[in-house]
């Protein structure tokens, strides 16, 4: 990837030789390594050594989940936060797990419609529950900083399954948690 990087460099216009860019493209590497780490993270394993056997039947919400990942068409950041709620039918998942999950799909070149869905459709499948919603709002730095140039932008998003998709009560509820601040 090093030798890409001093080959757009040089079609930008700059000297990959001058002092501040030597390192550049062994940095940019590492970081871009980094930012899409996903790729080589498998959502099931972590998981899977944190489901739990409950009788608990009520709401599991957790909100403002910091989200930080890249937009697929520009390669530019975007961020937010998510807010991940469901309605157990026997298994939880523990708390730490969530946040994981959620970086692991935001840690892959994304559109933030696919990444909303791929949080609730693994909660789904890893502990069938009674219902799933996700919601994230993200500002994307290709639309701050480009294109249309609007800074206060920002991007929501939602998938609902199961009891959020069918009872709107349910989704009221959980669309107030996710607004209340405390």
């Amino acid at each position: 990837m090093e030798k890409q990087i001093k080959e757009i460099l040089k079609a930008i216009g700059e000297d990959p030789n001058r002092e501040g860019l030597l390192d550049t493209p062994s940095r940019f590497d590492k970081a871009f390594r980094y930012l899409t780490r996903g790729y080589e993270q498998d959502v099931g394993e972590i998981l899977n050594d944190a489901l739990f056997s409950v009788e608990y039947d009520e709401m599991v919400i957790v909100r403002d989940i910091d989200v930080y990942s890249l937009c697929e068409h520009h390669l530019m950041p975007f961020f937010g936060k998510a807010h991940v709620g469901y309605v157990p039918r026997g298994k939880v998942i523990g708390l730490s797990k969530i946040p994981r999950m959620v970086d692991v799909f935001a840690r892959r070149l994304q559109v933030q419609e696919r990444l909303t869905q791929q949080i609730a459709e693994t909660i789904q499948k890893a502990i069938d529950p009674k219902g799933v919603a996700v919601v994230l709002e993200c500002h994307h730095l290709c639309v701050m900083m480009r294109g249309v140039e609007k800074q206060n932008a920002t991007m929501v998003t939602s998938s609902m399954l199961g009891y959020f998709r069918k009872d709107q009560r349910s989704r009221n509820e959980f669309l107030n948690l996710i607004r209340t601040k405390q």
